[in-house]
């Protein structure tokens, strides 16, 4: 039942339902489960106060400019980045970029890059910040986007809010602009249906434990932690897919786990899934795509 107000509630997009008493997924070729990784590339507004910080300015609140905050995540898109990307392309596994619309101007050069790779880009908001604070979601979604294609030559079909954030109409307006998918609701380890005021919505499985701004600057983990923490959970999910297939995705910012001393822990937990054989490495339209064709149908 929808709010009094008219908004739809989460309960009102889908229905509870247990993983187990669901029929079974299989994936082509006896693959197993797929593995999904996304790189958050973002632009920070440097008349802004920075979205997160590494560094707390000696007497508080958030000064302009804040350079120390600004060049620490600076530094991922101009190093970070380019460490992370000869991974990706060590073990030959695709990426998907998480872009903010302005970062593709700003960050061109990334840009060709993931081009050059054929990863697929989904949109991340025009601009890194809450999209409760959007003036205007709609505009914000339909230029983001507009840029992507422009860019790319490809609409984009999935998006992910910056932090994760949606407004009660998020995926009413993702359907109605044409987006596929969305990431933000991180409550299953299959697809799952959402509905819209018009036609469903996929969402594809994301994380909020195997994801870099979690361990390293909320829980302040040691950098090995990335490591041990998403092959833990490689190995049980791979447990569980024994019957049924499963998703699971690996979230990377390249100020974070594109900095020297984590990098090799990244790099650690793709050698070890990558000897995997039965054990896909897709991007978010592959895996929608098999969904679409395999799981159930649109409610």
């Amino acid at each position: 039942m929808n709010a009094p107000d008219g908004r739809m509630l989460p309960t009102d997009r889908l229905a509870y339902s247990a993983i187990d008493a669901r029929p079974a997924l299989k994936l082509p070729d006896g693959a197993r489960m797929v593995v999904w990784v996304i790189v958050n590339v973002e632009e920070w507004d440097a008349t802004a106060p920075m979205p997160r910080t590494v560094l707390t300015p000696p007497a508080g609140g958030s000064p302009s400019p804040d350079v120390p905050n600004w060049a620490w995540h600076e530094y991922g898109n101009r190093v970070g980045f380019w460490r992370m990307l000869k991974v990706f392309d060590e073990f030959a596994i695709p990426a998907v970029l998480a872009i903010n619309g302005s970062a593709i101007a700003a960050y061109r050069p990334i840009v060709d890059a993931a081009v050059a790779r054929k990863w697929e880009f989904i949109g991340h908001g025009f601009t890194q910040r809450n999209m409760q604070k959007v003036p205007d979601e709609r505009a914000d979604i339909r230029k983001t986007a507009e840029v992507i294609l422009q860019a790319t030559g490809v609409r984009p079909r999935g998006w992910l809010g910056p932090g994760l954030t949606e407004t009660w109409e998020t995926p009413d307006l993702l359907m109605e602009e044409g987006y596929d998918y969305v990431c933000d609701w991180v409550l299953d380890d299959q697809p799952v249906w959402l509905k819209t005021r018009t036609r469903p919505i996929a969402n594809v499985p994301y994380t909020q434990e195997c994801n870099d701004v979690a361990m390293m600057l909320i829980q302040h983990h040691k950098a090995s932690e990335y490591r041990d923490r998403a092959l833990d959970q490689f190995e049980q999910i791979y447990a569980d897919a024994k019957d049924s297939a499963r998703v699971m995705a690996l979230v990377l910012h390249p100020y974070i786990m594109g900095a020297p001393h984590r990098l090799k822990y990244f790099r650690e937990t793709i050698e070890t899934i990558r000897k995997k054989r039965d054990v896909l490495f897709w991007t978010g339209a592959q895996i929608l795509d098999w969904f679409v064709k395999v799981g159930p149908k649109k409610p």
